[in-house]
């Protein structure tokens, strides 16, 4: 993460666009954390980059947004022959495609949405089932456009939230490792005390 943040902060100025390919490339199952390039968009424009927010928060919103149109294209028009295919062999395996068609069968968009926030390649999966069984792309876009606004909002704008306080989250970690500490040592010394008493009644009375 650091190190990644490293290398974004000295591209700064074309970060947003090597985020939004990098988001693009996730649709094409290629292992890369949408979670953790939004986390690190966000942290960027709380942090060093402020004057970028609008085009970091464009940046992840479209390259999700296209990601999963790429996925759900690929479901739609390659998803028979990707079947004998690594990842997408897993994917398109008879009882996960079983499973998924039962979800999208019973609940519709509603899977589409709440997919869009479960990671480890579930929503990719749930993304080419979607294109796979022929959902209609109109309706596969309208809910992905919805979802993928709440999906990156909530996660850039968090990031963002707790990179541009951060100062202030270091200085409350700071007191409440000091707090937590002088607790540690009143409750240790308190048990001492009463175990020496305790010790030392027994040995008057004995």
């Amino acid at each position: 993460m650091e190190s990644l943040l490293a290398w974004l902060s000295a591209n700064a100025d074309h970060a947003y666009i090597w985020i939004f390919f990098l988001l693009v490339l996730t649709g094409l199952s290629i292992p890369i954390s949408e979670d953790l390039m939004l986390i690190a968009a966000g942290v960027l424009a709380g942090t060093v980059m402020p004057e970028y927010t609008i085009h970091l928060f464009l940046a992840v919103f479209l390259g999700t947004y296209f990601s999963d149109n790429i996925a759900y294209g690929l479901g739609r028009f390659c998803g028979s022959k990707l079947c004998n295919f690594g990842w997408f062999k897993r994917v398109f395996a008879p009882e996960n495609m079983q499973f998924l068609n039962q979800f999208l069968h019973r609940y519709g968009a509603w899977t589409l949405f709440f997919g869009r926030f479960i990671p480890f390649g579930v929503r990719n999966g749930i993304f080419m089932t979607a294109g796979f069984g022929k959902m209609r792309f109109v309706t596969f876009m309208l809910c992905d456009a919805v979802a993928c606004l709440l999906f990156t909002g909530l996660i850039f704008f968090a990031a963002y939230s707790i990179g541009h306080n951060y100062e202030f989250l270091i200085d409350s970690l700071h007191v409440a490792g000091l707090i937590l500490l002088g607790a540690v040592v009143i409750i240790s010394g308190t048990l001492l005390t009463l175990f020496f008493r305790k010790k030392y009644a027994v040995r008057t009375a004995s």
